[in-house]
């Protein structure tokens, strides 16, 4: 195997790492999706809880983001520092 070819390869597997480390936003959208869809149907069942549930439905959102946020900056460094 010649040096370009070698770069080439090493190139491709950054890439390929890269994408599977956003496999993580997949997680956290469907993560997202069922803590609003359960605040929405405990506001729907007990509208005086909205205030409370709200907070911590925006506290769940956040921390499911995170993840999110971790697995594109893993990402980017995949691919732009190894």
């Amino acid at each position: 195997m010649d040096v370009a070819a070698a770069e080439a390869l090493a190139q491709g597997l950054k890439f390929l790492g890269a994408g599977l480390a956003m496999t993580g936003a997949i997680g956290a959208g469907a993560g997202v999706g069922i803590v609003v869809g359960g605040a929405v149907q405990g506001i729907a069942r007990n509208p005086d809880a909205s205030g409370l549930i709200t907070g911590n439905m925006i506290l769940g959102v956040a921390l499911a983001e995170a993840v999110a946020i971790y697995a594109l900056v893993v990402a980017l460094i995949l691919i732009f520092v190894a």
